[in-house]
């Protein structure tokens, strides 16, 4: 469970840096609190920050599952996966954002596999 406690807290200091640049943008791009919009490059930090939201929501509990009743190795595995895709969408999101669907589904893809798995040996559990 430790390399799954790893992946988790790299995955918030993941959000963090991107929380981070959110505010750098913020400042050089001249967008007052409260508004969340105003400049298109702020615009895109913005959304990549809301977006891995959006994913960590779905993202921890399944890893949590998983690596409980499955196989800790395999989910901090994935977990990893993730964090690389969320990079690749980060990086892509703010320069290109029509080129940000690799990055997507490079960190979405081991996130749905963590759901399943982890159902999938919640069910053996139960079934004994």
């Amino acid at each position: 469970m430790e390399l799954v406690a790893l992946v988790i807290l790299l995955a918030l200091v993941e959000y963090q840096f991107f929380s981070f640049k959110v505010g750098m943008a913020r400042g050089k791009y001249d967008i007052k609190a409260p508004a969340i919009t105003g400049h298109e490059v702020f615009d895109r930090y913005y959304r990549v920050h809301m977006n891995t939201l959006e994913q960590l929501i779905v993202f921890i509990p399944a890893i949590l599952v998983f690596a409980y009743f499955g196989d800790p190795t395999y989910a901090a595995g994935l977990g990893a996966f993730f964090l690389v895709g969320r990079i690749m969408y980060f990086v892509s999101y703010v320069n290109d954002p029509a080129k940000r669907g690799a990055g997507f589904i490079i960190g979405w893809i081991p996130t749905v596999l963590l759901i399943l798995a982890g159902l999938v040996s919640v069910v053996m559990q139960i079934v004994g």
